[in-house]
Formats: structure tokens, C-alpha cells, sequence
């Protein structure tokens, strides 16, 4: 199970501390939007973490079916749309995201292990994650003395 713990102290303007297991990293804002730009954004680290996701998973399969995959570039882009402009969508939310994705994948690969890649590159766990139905099942946390 992926766990993070989150902290955002009032002095740090928007520059938040997350840990996971042993490793401590940082989110913060650009200046233009209040910020101290002292780390990626939510945003930017979301993009980050599928495109991560989609490399490790990709060069997993690679490695386990022993094809020549020397390297992969993922690049990653989001955008939010009001629903109702947004001609591909037909529902109730107020707001949809599109993501652009685009891989380059480097090795002497045939064009039947080049398509095969890109279909598991779709199967990712956080691609998995992002497309499929999400429950949020929330609590208070205790505060500390």
C-alpha cells in the first residue's frame, strides 16, 4: 500500500514536506501564485509520478520479456477544461482534464514490441489509478501534544 504523510506548517507559505517511507521531498508554488517556486508543484509532481510509472513499468515488461529497450522518454502535459466546452465529454462534472502523452522508446525494437509497449505503458499503476473510479475514504487525524 503507498503511503505519504503530509505536513504544511503556517509559516511555509505553500511549501509542504511529504514523506514516504524514508524518503522526504518537497511541493510548493510558483512566486506568482504565493509561493517560494522551491520545489515542482502538485501538479507537475503528479505529472511526474505517471510519467515515472509508465518508464518503470515499460522497462519491467522489457526486461522480463529480455527485449533490447535501451531507454524511455516520457513527456507529460495536463490541461483543465470546463466540461460543458470540452466536445469529447458527456456527463455531470464541472471540469475535465485532459493529459498528452508522448513516449519515445530507444533499442533495436521490432514495430510488434514497439506497439506492445505502448499498450503496457497504458496499464501502469497510477495510469490505472487516474482512469479508474476513486473513493476517498477521510478522517481527522489526531493532533499531536
Amino acid at each position: 500500500m503507498a503511503q505519504a504523510q503530509i505536513t504544511l506548517r503556517k509559516d511555509d507559505k505553500f511549501r509542504t514536506k511529504i514523506q514516504s517511507r524514508h524518503h522526504v521531498y518537497y511541493a510548493d508554488e510558483p512566486e506568482d501564485a504565493g509561493g517560494d517556486d522551491t520545489a515542482a508543484t502538485p501538479m507537475e509532481m503528479a505529472m511526474g509520478s505517471l510519467g515515472a510509472c509508465i518508464a518503470v513499468t515499460v522497462k519491467m515488461y522489457a526486461d522480463r520479456k529480455g527485449w533490447p529497450l535501451e531507454g524511455i522518454e516520457v513527456s507529460l502535459d495536463s490541461q483543465r477544461f470546463n466540461a460543458k466546452d470540452y466536445d469529447a465529454y458527456e456527463g455531470d462534472a464541472q471540469f475535465i482534464h485532459e493529459i498528452r502523452k508522448a513516449i519515445k522508446f530507444h533499442g533495436d525494437l521490432s514495430e510488434e514490441q514497439l506497439e506492445r509497449l505502448y499498450d503496457i505503458a497504458g496499464k501502469c499503476p497510477v495510469h490505472r489509478l487516474i482512469v479508474n473510479p476513486v473513493f476517498f475514504v477521510e478522517k481527522a487525524l489526531e493532533e499531536e501534544s
